[in-house]
């Protein structure tokens, strides 16, 4: 889109705020690995906006190509800010690509490892172009689900709960409204100042309560606690959250599925190179078995390489493995490098899936510049 229209949405203007949201909701920065740094890079939350540019990698070249489309914000996977900067002289190109957008007005956001955490990710977009089905999480998070528990009046029961599982809380896998209740007694006394829904000010009163037990993820914690205090009759709420070392098994690093019918290796890489449209693919010796069980992860993912052995994978498609690292599969797995962008080159289309569904008449644009700094001779 050119020229200087702003597309207003429910009679506000779009602004960089609008879209960090939306993308928190795609997926929420709170799952980024330790050492990333997704988030608004720079720029101005409340900046309205003219237009999206979406790219796998904020170069020199993009933020050109965005001042060109008339954007004023990019969303990128890759972060440009991944180590500190202490100056800004633009000796780098790191330092070319900020210096450049803030004196344009052009703000950059982050979208990395909390996108790949995610089940409908990175990885999904792989699997769905291989044809893989069963897919599930090849090593899910770990703590990132607490345990709300809270005592209510038993004639209160069954609001709380509606509003705790509204809120997003009782998920459980594939499974939601989940929760575990213990009937008892609870006790108080009022003292001087409170405003008790039951009993009087001074006198000890014994209610028939229940324990409400809830699985609470990370993303959702603080709307389920407004929930909790919207619903709750209690003045004085008796409650408590206990943090659980459980995998979650909705959220974490790679996927594994299985192919509709075996294939023997070769046709595999042929599936591989064609669905990836990928130059070149490194490789281990091809297997005497056939490859069914499909283990991957986009972007640097030979970590994962022992855990889709242990899950019994035939192959594991990934990037950037190391010389050393290809001796690990011993013949019992094949390794498939496609490359670190190659495997990630779908991730712009992820974000205009999410983005465009909520607002439909704003620009988005897809980079049109090829970032990958790997080439083929």
């Amino acid at each position: 889109m050119r020229g200087a229209r702003l597309y207003i949405y429910s009679k506000k203007m779009v602004t960089v705020n609008h879209i960090l949201e939306s993308l928190n909701e795609l997926a929420p920065f709170c799952y980024q690995e330790s050492y990333d740094n997704s988030r608004l890079l720079c720029g101005d939350p409340q900046q309205a906006l003219r237009g999206t540019l979406l790219t796998l990698d904020c170069t020199e070249a993009v933020v050109d190509e965005a001042i060109a489309n008339n954007c004023n914000l990019i969303v990128a996977h890759h972060p440009i800010l991944f180590k500190g900067v202490t100056s800004l002289t633009g000796k780098t190109y790191v330092e070319r690509v900020l210096i450049k957008a803030i004196q344009k007005g052009i703000a950059i956001i982050a979208v990395h490892t909390n996108l790949d955490n995610q089940p409908a990710g990175v990885n999904a977009a792989i699997a769905q172009r291989l044809g893989l089905s069963q897919c599930r999480v090849l090593k899910p998070l770990q703590s990132t689900l607490e345990l709300l528990y809270v005592y209510v009046p038993q004639a209160s029961r069954a609001s709380l709960e509606a509003a705790l599982f509204a809120a997003g809380a009782g998920s459980v896998g594939n499974y939601d409204q989940c929760s575990f209740v213990y009937p008892g007694t609870g006790s108080f006394r009022p003292l001087d100042g409170a405003n008790p829904v039951l009993g009087t000010v001074g006198t000890r009163e014994f209610v028939q309560e229940d324990k409400v037990e809830v699985v609470v993820e990370q993303h959702v914690r603080g709307a389920v606690l407004n929930a909790m205090r919207s619903a709750h009759p209690y003045e004085e709420i008796a409650y408590g959250m206990v943090p659980l070392n459980n995998a979650n098994q909705t959220l974490g690093a790679g996927l594994i599925g299985v192919l509709p019918t075996p294939m023997a290796s070769l046709d595999f890489l042929r599936l591989v190179k064609t669905g990836l449209n990928t130059a070149c693919i490194r490789h281990t010796r091809l297997l005497d078995k056939p490859i069914q069980k499909v283990a991957l992860c986009g972007g640097s993912g030979s970590f994962l390489l022992s855990e889709a052995l242990k899950q019994g994978a035939d192959a594991y498609i990934s990037a950037d493995f190391t010389y050393h690292q290809f001796f690990d599969a011993e013949d019992r797995i094949l390794i498939a490098d496609v490359g670190h962008y190659e495997s990630e080159q779908f991730t712009p289309e992820i974000f205009y899936t999410h983005l465009s569904k909520k607002y439909p008449k704003f620009a988005f644009h897809f980079s049109a510049v090829n970032t990958n700094p790997v080439l083929y001779f």
